[in-house]
């Protein structure tokens, strides 16, 4: 490896580190009240609620939301502890994960599935109701989404450089 890839490697490694950090607070601060808005969403738009269930649905939404959120915070920190060459998921691909914890909220509360697209349908089959994140700002957080693609770009120069000879 050159000296001149190896600096980039390090710079790189560097904004990994950075922006992988940036992804875990971003993810631990937004998903729990993420998921308890999606439970409220949908518990809204189905309208048939109980006001009983409704209440409880919504009691074990911040439950669901803080389980989604330690979840993929550990398995998130899991992924950036890998060597880059070695991962086998991206941050988002971890994060569309927290559509897990509100659904089993909303199926015990007896919310029908809602009807979705085709491809939503074969991509994520377990997503009865629509919920997983298109984007990491899909969280409520419009900073979040970019550092996604800071990551790739991190991650791609990281390898990039390890290649040069």
């Amino acid at each position: 490896m050159t000296e001149a890839a190896r600096e980039d490697e390090g710079r790189a490694l560097a904004r990994l580190d950075e922006t992988g950090a940036a992804i875990v607070a971003g993810v631990e601060r937004q998903v729990p009240g993420w998921a308890r808005a999606q439970v409220e969403r949908l518990l809204d738009a189905w309208g048939r609620a109980p006001a009983d269930a409704r209440i409880r649905a919504e009691e074990q939404s911040a439950d669901a939301g803080a389980a989604a959120a330690r979840r993929i915070v550990a398995e998130l920190r899991a992924l950036f502890a890998v060597d880059p060459a070695q991962q086998q998921a991206t941050p988002l691909e971890v994060v569309r994960t927290a559509y897990r914890e509100p659904t089993a909220v909303l199926a015990a509360a007896e919310v029908p599935p809602i009807v979705r697209d085709e491809f939503d349908e074969r991509a994520w089959p377990d997503d009865v109701y629509g919920l997983v994140p298109r984007t990491l700002g899909d969280l409520g957080d419009p900073e979040l989404a970019p550092l996604h693609l800071a990551w790739g770009m991190a991650k791609a120069t990281v390898l990039r450089a390890r290649q040069a000879v």
